[in-house]
């Protein structure tokens, strides 16, 4: 007997938790084991990944003792389709039932933008009752994103939904994919949650290797990857609830091994009134004296993984939860949403009356900017992660499909479509020199005729990883070249015309990533390093040479988004939530806002004031204050 994950959302939800409060309210703690399986990685360019978990299920399927199995993510390694699928097919083989999140493999690169892994597994939370305890899982991103970990904000309201109908006596048993702590950007959000109720135990994954943790004093394990990594067989653990205790002990099938190498103790630690400090994110910078002030914040229900637009006297954003909404820019009030079927990674583009603007629910769709009605929607193969531009009364846009579509602004209508994309497009493209320029997820770069779609030319990274593709960046270009940087840690000049290769490089000391942009007078391109530092790269130099450096130093960073210059400042995100100003002259930082502690989307100002927006669903305006 096989089972997709219980997961609870809307109508469903009062039933489940009623039933759910029945249950625990007569169970009583029992002695029980089940089978603790994580990061199997099922890739369908590595056939190993498969035959350890088909290993592990027929191992499962003969024990009779394991009354359940949980499956803490990374199911994948890219979150193909096809991957999914596989994985499916195999845990179908389970005898026994069966609950499983995904992890940031499942969401990070997944050409569907998360929506398969729901599709295919039925959910991407679970909360079920066994032997007297509530075992609760949510899934992890951040999706479509390269940063730390993130609980996202629909899971968290889901979960939070779980934990007040739960009867304060009852023993908790919490599941993700991240250890909880700062791996996960808001790890503390979860940890409060759950100190309110009698909290036991958490389990996770993540880091491949069998490991105890304490996470603000509630005990942790993390469990080992399925995958066989040097060995020649793959793993898993099975755990033991007796007696208040939990053993864990790694299984090993074929050679049929337990190795018993961790017990913890399973009690009430009362948390609700523990006094106890444990470090949490600082938003003092907020109070002390400076040069900003937020001017009216709002918090969505889902997360938000793209960048704003501005219409008027709207701001037009697009959340994981399928809208595409509009706020009043003067006080962030709800003016307007359009709900679409899937998850939206895509930046909305305004042009006059119109915001289009892609959903993973493979659409692309065109409102009314003043009212939010549907003006046109074109179909996709598959999921629309990528962001529009638009030019000329004409929309340009990739697509998870293999296509890279021109429709026509005011009616839907294909222009022309460019159907040769190896893999899938998330970026927003580039226009220059009557060319259309992007990256996809199978390191190739290519440039097209934007009149036509013809291919001008193609380049290749050459790496067989394609986790080193050209794909989140959104490239810039002046002086007749193309700049780019991807997760290789290289900056690439390309001849905008032919595609040459003008210069690759490694910054010295200094790895770049994703994020980047172009100065406003377009002498340099911006480049935010993983170490922290802001640099400007000369864009006409034959070389890679720093022409600029800002004073401004960030610990280890990883946020993709672009970084904009406007009106002299630069506008730096990070993956932390805080925003920064750095004045273009002198390199020295103006000031810095923290919105949250989660990824930042790309900073839009706009005349007076300054709009960022959070991964985990919060937007603030911001504004400089004059005299400080």
């Amino acid at each position: 007997m096989s089972t997709s994950p219980i997961s609870i959302n809307n109508k469903k939800l009062t039933s489940f938790l009623l039933a759910l409060l029945l249950t625990i309210g007569i169970a009583k703690a029992q002695s029980f084991k089940f089978a603790f399986v994580s990061d199997t990685h099922i890739n369908i360019g590595n056939a190993t990944a498969a035959e350890d978990l088909r290993r592990t299920v027929k191992d499962i399927n003969a024990n009779n003792d394991l009354k359940f199995v949980v499956i803490t993510g990374d199911i994948t390694e890219f979150g193909a389709d096809d991957e999914l699928k596989l994985a499916k097919q195999i845990l179908d083989s389970l005898n026994k039932k069966w609950y499983i999140i995904p992890g940031n493999h499942d969401s990070n690169w997944s050409e569907s933008g998360s929506n398969t892994f729901k599709k295919v597994f039925g959910g991407e939370t679970f909360a079920f009752n066994y032997g007297g305890y509530l075992f609760a899982a949510t899934s992890s991103g951040p999706n479509m994103r390269m940063g730390p970990g993130q609980v996202p904000r629909e899971n968290i309201v889901w979960l939070d939904s779980v934990l007040n109908h739960t009867p304060p006596a009852t023993p908790v048993v919490y599941l993700n994919h991240y250890p909880q702590d700062s791996s996960q950007n808001n790890w503390y959000t979860v940890i409060n949650k759950l100190k309110q109720k009698n909290i036991q135990l958490i389990l996770c994954g993540h880091g491949h290797n069998n490991h105890t943790y304490t996470f603000d004093g509630i005990p942790g394990v993390m469990g080992r990857s399925n995958l066989r990594a040097n060995d020649s067989i793959g793993g898993y653990n099975i755990v033991t609830f007796e007696n208040g205790k939990a053993t864990f002990e790694e299984r090993k099938p074929v050679i049929q091994t337990n190795r018993k190498w961790a017990e913890t103790a399973l009690f009430d630690h009362h948390f609700n009134k523990d006094t106890a400090q444990y470090y949490r994110p600082s938003y003092a910078v907020n109070k002390k004296p400076a040069r900003v002030k937020a001017l009216w914040s709002y918090q969505d229900q889902s997360d938000i993984g793209a960048g704003m637009a501005i219409a008027k006297d709207k701001l037009i954003l697009t959340d994981t939860k399928g809208l595409i909404y509009a706020l009043n820019k003067s006080n962030g009030k709800q003016v307007w949403s359009y709900a679409t079927g899937g998850k939206i990674y895509s930046t909305p583009f305004v042009s006059g009356n119109y915001v289009v603007a892609g959903s993973s629910d493979n659409y692309i769709y065109c409102l009314s900017a003043v009212t939010g009605k549907l003006i046109w929607k074109t179909a996709a193969e598959k999921a629309v992660i990528a962001s529009p531009i638009i030019k000329n009364d004409i929309v340009y846009i990739g697509a998870s499909d293999g296509h890279f579509r021109a429709l026509h602004l005011a009616t839907g209508k294909l222009l022309w479509d460019f159907d040769q994309v190896k893999g899938f497009v998330v970026t927003k493209p580039l226009i220059y020199q009557d060319k259309i320029y992007f990256g996809c997820w199978a390191n190739d770069f290519y440039a097209l005729d934007l009149a036509t779609g013809k291919l001008v030319w193609k380049w290749s990274n050459g790496s067989s990883n394609r986790m080193f593709s050209p794909a989140a960046c959104y490239p810039v270009a002046t002086n007749g070249r193309v700049f780019i940087v991807a997760p290789d840690q290289y900056m690439t000049s390309l001849d905008a015309s032919t595609g040459k290769v003008l210069w690759r490089a490694r910054v010295a000391h200094n790895r770049v990533r994703e994020s980047m942009g172009l100065s406003t007078d377009s002498a340099l391109v911006y480049a935010k390093t993983m170490d922290g530092q802001l640099l400007g790269i000369s864009t006409k130099a034959d070389t890679l040479q720093i022409a600029w450096k800002s004073s401004l130093q960030l610990p280890y960073e990883l946020d993709p988004s672009a970084i904009v210059e406007d009106r002299g400042v630069i506008y730096v995100p990070t993956h932390s939530g805080t925003a920064y100003a750095v004045d273009r002259k002198s390199g020295s930082v103006l000031w810095k806002y923290k919105v949250s502690n989660c990824l930042m989307n790309s900073i839009l100002p706009f005349n007076n004031a300054v709009y960022a927006s959070t991964m985990d669903g919060k937007v603030n305006c911001l504004q400089s204050i004059k005299g400080k």
